[in-house]
């Protein structure tokens, strides 16, 4: 959340729409539920209380952050969890995240008020296609799929499908983020790390790189998807091409986690300790300041020479 907190402290930065699976999901929406209920500061305040509370809750979530208490324990429940599914050891799907969610955010408000655009990606279980879910779909059930890990959680049902996290189909869902978003300018804050340690070796060490290939799959597909339809879209007339003009000056920013976090790559990712949730808030805070800072410095070249700057920007999934 460090990402949006710097972020939200920019009086002319606006945020048109927020995209995000997973953890980036939560965070869109309690931004969101914040300008909905008082403004920025809400916002600001909102994504701090909600992880802090989340983080004191942890002992009651299934395998929530006694890995990062514990030497050796991460491995051991990783272990566990591919031995035995959430639906034998806890039958009858306690999970504190709902609580919490339902008593931080009020939803009907959000809905009604739509203070910017959302898009939220959760994975069908059934044919493993995304769904996004938008504005007025947005409950605490939409907010529990996009982050539901199946090893831990059980799968949210929703009319009559069942959903696991977006991070498996559309992390985070970009197309439909340029074809909504009134701007061309998209910041992806990328928090699942990309590079691996060299050569995984232990049991604990391959399943973790195998889940931050799987996520970092879908986002690899989604911007080159968005490349490519910039391509085609600048090589045709704008008077030929609807919406040509927004494609044609399409462009991605990146805040990559695992350039601001040292050995983001080997750390358990269902950590949910203060201390490490404290630790990469102001890692993201400093992310932002670095963005910013470079944005700037860009902003004062192309005003030297006359080009226009636009300054709305639509985050992505955040830290």
């Amino acid at each position: 959340s460090g990402v949006l907190d710097r972020l939200l402290t920019e009086p002319d930065i606006r945020f048109d729409t927020l995209s995000g699976a997973s953890a980036g999901a939560i965070n869109a929406v309690l931004l969101a539920a914040g300008l909905a209920e008082g403004g920025r500061e809400a916002a600001r305040e909102k994504l701090e209380t909600f992880w802090r509370r989340l983080s004191h809750a942890a002992p009651f979530l299934p395998f929530g952050s006694t890995g990062a208490m514990i030497p050796g324990a991460a491995g051991t429940l990783s272990f566990w969890t591919r031995l035995v599914s959430p639906y034998q050891y806890n039958p009858f799907d306690l999970n504190p995240l709902r609580a919490i969610l339902n008593e931080e955010i009020d939803f009907e408000r959000l809905r009604r008020k739509k203070p910017v655009g959302l898009l939220i990606s959760a994975t069908r279980v059934s044919d493993g296609r995304a769904r996004i879910f938008r504005n007025e779909e947005i409950d605490a059930d939409a907010v529990l799929a996009s982050a539901c890990l199946p090893l831990l959680h059980h799968a949210i049902m929703i009319g009559e499908e069942t959903y696991w996290d977006g991070g498996y189909s559309s992390n985070p869902p970009l197309h439909e983020l340029v074809t909504t978003s009134a701007t061309p300018e998209i910041l992806i804050v990328q928090i699942t790390p990309a590079q691996g340690i060299a050569m995984p070796t232990s049991s604990q060490e391959i399943m973790r790189r195998l889940d931050q290939i799987t996520f970092n799959a879908s986002l690899l597909a989604e911007t080159g998807r968005l490349a490519r339809y910039a391509d085609i879209y600048r090589g045709i007339p704008g008077y030929f091409a609807r919406d040509g003009r927004k494609w044609r000056q399409l462009t991605l920013h990146r805040i990559i986690a695992e350039e601001q976090v040292a050995h983001l790559a080997e750390a358990n990712a269902s950590n949910l300790d203060w201390n490490f949730l404290s630790d990469l808030r102001e890692h993201g805070r400093d992310a932002a300041e670095n963005w910013l800072r470079s944005k700037a410095e860009k902003a004062s070249a192309a005003i030297s020479r006359n080009e226009a700057v636009n300054e709305s920007i639509c985050p992505g999934n955040a830290l």
